[in-house]
């Protein structure tokens, strides 16, 4: 790969280009009619080196046949531009091509790239939402046909080889789409080689000093990490050779991790480079699964293993078809992450769903597709373009666990995963439905976090249950958005039933005279936005106040006379719009929303009683029709973060830190302790809430008394790649 990757960015002449395409590719008149037509839509045409155009399409068509692309793939890479960028019509490849091809075509021209003017600049608000456009746009037009990806996924490595051509901020920018974008893609397609070469890629262009840093690390020690590889790995394969295997039936293969898995590490661990454990690995390549495990026995026979690190994706494949036993041990002082996997486990690890047409007639190297038709469901589902892109993408770089149902099924989960997560990876209908749980034959909460290995049971319920409130306490994506679909609906019910009793307490009417007003103006439909918008609930009011005002003969007369005008009162936190004057606001002792939450309150005499919208009391006294004000939180919303902090392990010193936080009016939300094996606190994890004007003193004062790991805002898209 390496190799083929140096090629293409020498290129610099059609004929380089040409040479290369054919040194894959078989030289027949269908492909080199496609490489003519080709040139001859873009004559004329030139990227922003100054180079043909043409070099581009054929430098794609070669990374295609590299990757096993049939002669259809080849040649709808030689075209994939053709259509979009010049006179060409989908018709004109059909006739000369045939349909597969125009089929790929029309599928890779769907997908409108977000490119030069179009891109968003990188501070913008609009990242999240330009990318899950684009993000959805590539998977749904491939649905019919996963190759469409495969094209992409190679049209878009070309161009982060050739990237250095443009300025800067558009380096920056299509880096930032390359990582948040296609990066998952190649992830779920299973092709670790395109995503390692695009992490890279896009890594030296967004952060080019953290990129450096490492690079200057490999390459300071380069020589001695290579000596301590060839030193452990002559002693593997002596071991090997004396234990039953046969020289030439096995390959050992050496490597140092690459730079962006390093920057991931460092991150999440928060160590500098210097602190990583693992970054040589070694990877042992045999014929049989059973040899596997006969390799493994012999280095952890004669190494010192670290079990925690020690995962068996062979017995429990991941969800891309990945297959492989890891394990890291000690070689003297050293230590090295091991990879033992067949051949053929390995020809699925590089080249992913790409391996089906590179290897055709190898068993078990078939494309593992169900994620993309899950996909598709939960997209025509989906109310939010946003959140199905969160869960398309969602656990790529999360550590996984591996939990049972009580038959044996595996379900792999991310880190963190709670009982109801387990739930809805089982299926939607069941995390719609669960009741309670028991988590290794104990009754357990439903938001317990589970652990590898764990067995769960879930009891049902007739009925739909809505936790509206717990969507910020899940990890995976299909639940949250499973759940957020069931509680839109919910919440648009109590919205309309709100304000319909907002205006009760506005006119002081009955609710059958009020809902025969409504029926007669046909204003039922959208009266849910007065729950949540001001304006609107002031339109409706003088809206309605005129139509009872016409039907007065059928309906009780108000005062003509009065106004009926929305006043704002601000109490902390909170705003309340009213007709009437209102004293204070309370919060009742059945639910405790915090801020952000949905609430609602409802009139008490000139008091205001605040609950959570989805508390089962307030739902109560919404359906019994209680008089209500309308309320919402104030604008100064403290932001979130996530806080990663070590404290000095001493008697007191986690109390004096909380002491700084209250004393500094920073909420905590919770509070997460690591332990290392000798069941010492190393660090704590905190989320918090800071008001906007303590952030800048908290950043300059917390790090001359503490070491702040990582400081990262919550509300960024970018942060949870």
């Amino acid at each position: 790969m390496d190799t083929l990757l140096e090629q293409v960015q020498n290129i610099s002449t059609i004929d380089e280009a040409k040479n290369l395409l054919f040194s894959y590719a078989k030289n027949n008149h269908n492909i080199n009619e496609a490489v003519e037509l080709s040139q001859v839509y873009h004559q004329n045409q030139f990227r922003k080196s100054g180079e043909p155009y043409i070099i581009h399409p054929i430098c794609v068509a070669s990374i295609v046949c590299a990757y096993g692309g049939d002669e259809q793939m080849v040649i709808a890479a030689l075209l994939h531009d053709v259509v979009e960028d010049t006179p060409c019509e989908i018709e004109e490849i059909d006739e000369k091509f045939g349909k597969e091809v125009a089929e790929l075509v029309a599928g890779l021209t769907k997908i409108i790239e977000i490119r030069g003017q179009k891109l968003l600049p990188s501070s913008s608000d609009e990242k999240l939402i330009a990318s899950a456009l684009s993000f959805r746009k590539m998977l749904l037009a491939s649905i019919s046909d996963v190759r469409v990806l495969v094209i992409k996924l190679c049209d878009r490595l070309h161009n982060m080889l050739t990237l250095d051509a443009l300025n800067e901020d558009k380096q920056r920018r299509i880096s930032e789409e390359t990582l948040v974008v296609y990066v998952p893609i190649a992830h779920r397609l299973g092709i670790a080689t395109i995503k390692n070469a695009l992490e890279d890629l896009s890594f030296f262009y967004i952060l080019p000093s953290e990129h450096q840093k490492i690079d200057e690390h490999i390459s300071q020690y380069q020589q001695r990490f290579l000596l301590e590889l060839n030193s452990f790995i002559s002693k593997v394969k002596t071991l090997m050779l004396k234990n039953g295997f046969i020289d030439g039936d096995f390959e050992i293969q050496k490597r140092i991790k690459h730079h962006y898995s390093i920057y991931l590490k460092m991150q999440r661990k928060g160590v500098s480079i210097e602190e990583v454990l693992d970054l040589m690995a070694i990877r042992i390549l045999v014929k049989n699964p059973i040899d596997c495990y006969r390799v493994l026995g012999i280095l952890h026979q004669n190494f010192k293993p670290l079990l925690s690190r020690f995962k068996d994706y062979i017995a429990i494949p991941k969800d891309n078809g990945y297959q492989t036993i890891h394990t890291t041990v000690f070689n003297d002082a050293t230590i090295f992450e091991a990879q033992i996997r067949t051949y053929d486990m390995h020809k699925t690890a590089q080249y992913g769903v790409a391996s089906h047409w590179k290897y055709k007639g190898h068993e078990g190297l078939n494309p593992k597709l169900e994620w993309l038709k899950e996909l598709k469901t939960q997209s025509d589902e989906g109310e939010n373009i946003e959140h199905m892109y969160e869960l398309a993408k969602d656990d790529l770089y999360s550590e996984d666990i591996s939990v049972y149902s009580p038959k044996g099924d595996v379900y792999h989960l991310p880190r963190g995963a709670t009982v109801l997560d387990f739930a809805y990876a089982v299926h939607t209908e069941i995390g719609d439905h669960t009741r309670s749980a028991f988590v290794n034959k104990v009754k357990t909460p439903l938001l317990t976090e589970l652990k590898n290995g764990d067995i769960i049971r879930i009891i049902l319920e007739d009925y739909l249950v809505l936790r509206c409130s717990w969507i910020s306490s899940l990890k995976t994506a299909k639940a949250k958005n499973s759940m957020r679909i069931n509680c839109n609906h919910k919440q648009k019910e109590l919205d309309s039933l709100t304000a319909i009793n907002i205006l009760l307490a506005v006119f002081n009417i009955k609710f059958n005279y009020l809902s025969s007003i409504m029926a007669m103006e046909n204003s039922c439909k959208n009266v849910y936005k007065s729950a949540s918008n001001d304006m609107h609930l002031q339109d409706s009011i003088h809206r309605l106040k005129k139509a009872i005002l016409r039907n007065t003969k059928f309906l009780p007369a108000i005062a003509p006379f009065k106004r009926y005008q929305l006043k704002k009162q601000q109490f902390d936190n909170l705003i309340t719009f009213s007709t009437t004057n209102i004293s204070k606001i309370m919060f009742d002792y059945c639910c405790h929303p915090k801020r952000g939450d949905e609430i609602v309150a409802f009139k008490k005499g000139n008091d205001a009683i605040v609950h959570h919208k989805f508390c089962s009391h307030a739902s109560e006294l919404i359906n019994a029709h209680e008089p209500m004000v309308f309320v919402r939180w104030g604008s100064a919303k403290p932001d979130r973060y996530k806080l990663l902090v070590s404290i000095e392990n001493k008697k007191g010193s986690l109390a004096s830190f909380l002491q700084y936080l209250a004393k500094m009016d920073i909420d905590l939300l919770s509070i997460e302790l690591s332990r290392n094996e000798n069941s010492h606190t190393d660090y704590f994890e905190l989320v918090v809430e800071i008001p906007k004007k303590s952030k800048e003193k908290l950043l300059k004062d917390i790090n001359q008394k503490y070491k702040i790991i990582e400081f990262v805002p919550l509300d960024d898209a970018y942060k949870k790649i």
